[in-house]
């Protein structure tokens, strides 16, 4: 099968299956990945593929006391991952991809570094984390002595970074927060890293966590993110403030947040909740006269 037959698949897949759009992007990858990398016959241009329509969805918002009865039920590492997109508003692998050097404990700051879009930002540190980041990185201290003593230690640097500072991928303000259990050996240098720890195993958690809790929401990882938004705009925060600590590029990604907050549908009284009251007001006269 080549190039017409990709396009018959996605096509299906947006007018048949109606799938989201999200999903037809996956397939696309998938297939691209397998033609180039295990068939080693790369596709040429994929053209006049029916492309799926990308909804417009409401985030997913936990409240306040949802979001401590999920974290009550994360434990170890997984409730700290968990606090930072809460805390300090960042993507999960934003989070995950933290290094040493870009968390401030004397400025309560966190400088998240590529983030979507290729930019940085800075965001705060909340200060009930830190204590539990001190001690969570004394322990990631010491592994990463255990390593270096193995002749191991070390963490991939971004771009080209590996070629102008040769020895700094051991260097402890390199190394990741949140580093995985095992290494792997990088197949273009031969080297053996550490990676951090990876996100299914942070979203499993954060799913059980929810099930325990008993949320009847289809909350994720992201659901804690969108509700550091939310709840920043509750607290009476401009709109501008909050979409630079988000990092959105336009101020109109940061306005779907208006829409969940309770000065929209859920604060607006229904007539028939009006109706309801009245009804109750003048029950009491009725009962006097």
């Amino acid at each position: 099968m080549g190039e017409e037959e990709v396009n018959g698949f996605l096509t299906d897949l947006a007018v048949s299956a109606k799938v989201a759009a999200s999903t037809q992007n996956q397939a696309l990858a998938a297939l691209l990945f397998l033609y180039d990398r295990v068939l080693g016959r790369p596709l040429d241009r994929i053209e006049g593929v029916v492309r799926a329509k990308r909804s417009a969805r409401l985030p997913v918002v936990l409240s306040r006391e949802e979001v401590a009865r999920v974290l009550e039920r994360l434990e170890g590492t997984h409730a700290l991952v968990a606090s930072v997109p809460y805390g300090s508003g960042l993507r999960l692998l934003e989070g995950l991809r933290l290094r040493v050097k870009d968390i401030d404990f004397d400025r309560l700051e966190i400088t998240v570094r590529e983030g979507k879009g290729d930019r940085d930002r800075r965001t705060p540190l909340p200060q009930g984390l830190v204590e539990p980041l001190r001690r969570h990185l004394e322990m990631v201290r010491c592994q990463h002595d255990v390593d270096l003593k193995r002749g191991l230690g070390r963490a991939p640097l971004p771009g080209a970074l590996s070629r102008k500072l040769r020895s700094a991928d051991r260097d402890w303000a390199w190394q990741w927060v949140f580093p995985a259990r095992s290494h792997y050996v990088d197949r273009d240098r031969g080297v053996r890293y550490r990676h951090q720890l990876h996100e299914s195993a942070v979203q499993r958690a954060f799913r059980q966590a929810v099930l325990a809790a008993g949320i009847g929401k289809r909350a994720t990882c992201h659901s804690l993110r969108h509700s550091f938004a939310t709840h920043l705009l509750e607290s009476g925060y401009d709109i501008r403030t909050v979409q630079e600590l988000l990092g959105h590029k336009d101020v109109k990604t940061t306005m779907i947040y208006t829409h969940v907050l309770h000065r929209g549908a859920s604060g607006v009284m229904s007539p028939f909740d009006a109706l309801l009251a009245s009804r109750r007001r003048a029950a009491p006269e009725r009962d006097e006269r």
